[in-house]
């Protein structure tokens, strides 16, 4: 008598245009650190990324805001590499003043971390309110990453969109961001961009860094995708568009600080951030999630992305 049918393997696809694919687990890419598997598309150049592109598909940069479902994705995940992780910071003569300098271009899959590094060491300013986010440059870009101390499109002048329908160039004033949001489509990658930044001193660019690194020393040091909702708005507030309000404040005043699913926890050193305990779950972080937002009697956004 013959035993159960076995289930095969997934055929393994090999790219025409010679990126890398391979089927890996997310959660080895993520700061999170939960997630099941996928097939990576890892591109160095526009041809690897339009083949990329020609199926169903996401784009992974740092993975710093980033919750995977357990069970993996269906879909394709693009990470870029070649050109597109590739750093020209020499100054664009026909585009740069005494005041200002625009560079060259910046790829998207540049980590930010290293990145800040060298503009402080050359003494470039403008970027330094995005110290201490472990993303890269695109992902960056496309939530408007940043702090209380500024945000990624502070010091940017231009920048390349690919989609399935092709590659564009536009600046932001071609894109309706503002505050976690540059308004950028979410099937648009963005692939390189142009920083514009201010001359400075590497000490001065220096002291800004560390004022705005002294501020987050106060956050979780487990492994943790950062804060997990934007702060929400009063609709009625004094500023324009309404006063905003400490997510972090508010579930610390409903009590979910240390409250623990699993192996996912709100982190006692900021009720804002979920970390992993160790053997976390997408599942556990979920439910968290659903308890922080049953807690707060307002309206709150998510500043994690959720796949899918």
């Amino acid at each position: 008598m013959s035993g159960p049918a076995q289930r095969s393997a997934p055929s393994p696809v090999v790219s025409q245009t010679g990126a890398r694919v391979e089927r890996q687990p997310l959660s080895r890419y993520t700061t999170l650190g939960v997630g099941g598997e996928a097939q990576v598309w890892t591109v160095a150049d526009h041809a690897q990324l339009a083949e990329a592109m020609s199926a169903p598909y996401r784009i992974l940069g740092g993975g710093s805001n980033l919750v995977v479902a357990d069970g993996g994705l269906s879909e394709r995940v693009i990470r870029l590499g070649g050109q597109f992780a590739a750093t020209d910071l020499t100054p664009d003569p026909a585009l740069s003043t005494p005041e200002q300098l625009v560079t060259g271009w910046v790829g998207g899959g540049v980590p930010l971390p290293g990145l800040l590094r060298r503009l402080q060491r050359l003494g470039y300013s403008n970027l330094e309110g995005t110290v201490g986010i472990p993303a890269q440059l695109g992902g960056a870009i496309w939530m408007n990453a940043g702090t209380r101390f500024g945000e990624a499109f502070d010091g940017l002048h231009s920048l390349e969109i690919a989609s399935p329908e092709g590659t564009r160039t536009v600046t932001p004033f071609d894109l309706p961001w503002g505050y976690r949001d540059s308004g950028i489509p979410r099937n648009h990658i963005v692939t390189r961009a142009r920083l514009k930044l201010r001359r400075s001193s590497p000490e001065a660019v220096q002291e800004r860094m560390d004022a705005a690194d002294l501020a987050r020393k106060g956050q979780p040091k487990n492994r943790t995708p950062g804060c997990a909702f934007k702060n929400p708005t009063l609709p009625n507030g004094d500023r324009p568009g309404g006063q905003r309000l400490s997510a972090g404040k508010l579930f610390d005043e409903a009590g979910l600080k240390g409250s623990r699913v699993g192996h996912a926890m709100i982190a006692p050193e900021h009720a804002n951030f979920i970390v992993n305990l160790g053997g976390a779950s997408a599942a556990d972080v979920h439910a968290l999630l659903d308890l922080m937002r049953e807690r707060v009697g307002v309206p709150l956004e998510l500043e994690y992305e959720l796949w899918p």
